[in-house]
Formats: structure tokens, sequence, C-alpha cells
């Protein structure tokens, strides 16, 4: 993969065919396509990859690591880029995610919540972020247990900075559909259950490249997207 901006002209095709199949997904589950928001996942790829995708008018990406997010963010400072953490998120990194980011999806556990509202009150900001759920039976999946989801949310409420949002969750690595579409469900159930309790969530962040129709079908309101938009992971930014 070279440099050249013309090298990244098949991003706008790619985003173009997520787009129509995002939407097509909110059909076909009876819903409004401009409920389901598409969160670009550029983890991985390097900063003119980044900048390429703006030139389609994206704001918003998603990344795993908060040292790319350390990286890409100097490379396009002033760019105007929201930085959105969705990977595992060690509390040694709450510095630069208070200074940098703009939105947490894997909050899932109180020291985490802390570090994170001590960072950024000092900052003098606030950012949104999700509560990441362990709806998988999977060792490798990371998240908050359900059971603990209830008081975990109670908890929160302490923390000005930190302005809950929703749910985050990844599913089951699964061929069978059904039993992805259970973890998807029980993330909008606990969603709706919390809700139930007095707290104010909207957004379910769940569904990537290879089961966001799933998702949709289940309720989620942002699906995140990386090797449909941006191809297959640019390992030399790893």
């Amino acid at each position: 993969m070279t440099n050249a901006s013309s090298d990244y002209a098949y991003l706008a095709a790619n985003w173009a065919s997520v787009r129509g199949r995002v939407d097509a997904a909110c059909r076909d589950a009876g819903r409004d396509p401009s409920d389901v928001s598409i969160l670009p996942v550029s983890k991985t790829f390097g900063p003119e990859v980044v900048r390429a995708a703006m030139a389609l008018g994206l704001r918003r990406f998603g990344e795993n690591k908060v040292q790319e997010v350390r990286s890409k963010a100097d490379a396009l400072a002033g760019a105007g880029i929201e930085w959105v953490v969705i990977g595992h998120l060690q509390t040694n990194k709450a510095k630069d995610v208070a200074r940098l980011a703009s939105e947490v999806q894997s909050l899932d556990r109180i020291e985490l919540a802390e570090a994170l509202h001590k960072r950024l009150a000092i900052e003098g900001r606030a950012i949104d972020v999700l509560v990441e759920v362990k709806t998988s039976p999977e060792e490798s999946k990371q998240g908050l247990s359900p059971a603990e989801l209830p008081s975990f949310l109670d908890a929160l409420r302490a923390y000005e900075t930190l302005r809950v949002r929703g749910l985050m969750t990844m599913a089951v690595q699964s061929d069978d559909p059904l039993a992805v579409r259970a973890c998807f469900r029980q993330l909008r159930q606990l969603r709706d259950a919390a809700n139930a309790q007095g707290h104010e969530l909207s957004r379910l962040s769940m569904g990537m490249s290879g089961d966001f129709p799933l998702a949709i079908a289940e309720g989620a309101t942002e699906v995140r997207i990386g090797t449909a938009i941006f191809g297959r992971r640019d390992v030399t930014h790893v």
C-alpha cells in the first residue's frame, strides 16, 4: 500500500457499500436507517488512511489502542477528529484518554472510572462513555458481567465527568445466527431494564463487519465497522 491519495479511492466505494448494507438491514428490521450510525474502526491503519477517509466526510473513528490514538492525533492535529476508544483500556492510559478521546466504549470496572474521572477533572473535560458488557461465553471477550451491571451503573452516578450513554458488547464468534443474536438481544434487554430503574441509556453499540445485520435486528443504534470499510488490517501499524 502506497501513500498516494489516489490509492485510497476504494474507501469511497467501501463506505457507500457499507452504508447501503446498513440501511438495507434497517429496512429489513422495520427500522429507520437514520437510527443506526456507523463507527469506522481505523485500528492498525495509519494517519494517511484516516485522512483519506476524512475526505468522505468522516470525522469519528474507533481505535482499540490508546497508543494508536496518541500517534494519529499528533499526525492529524487540528483535523477535528473525534477519537473513540473501543478496546480494553488500562487505568494507566487514563491520562492520554482524558486528553485526546471524545468517547470510551469499553468502560468495565470502577477502577477505570475513577482513573478517567480524576484525569478528566484535571483536563476540565467530560466525555461520553458506554459500559462494556460480556454477553459471550468466550474467555477472550472483555466486559462486565450482566449481573454486575445494575450496581455498576448506580456507582457511575458519582462521576460527573463520565456521561453514561449506553452499553456495548461483542457477540460470540459463531456460525450460528441464533447464538449471535442472543448476545445482542441480551444487551438490549439489559439496557431496557436499566432504563426501567431510572437510567437514561439510549445507545447500543453492537455489531461489526461480520454480524452487524443481526445486531441491527436486535436494536443496535451503532455498528462498529473496520474491515468492510478499510480492508484487511495494515499490520505495519499494529
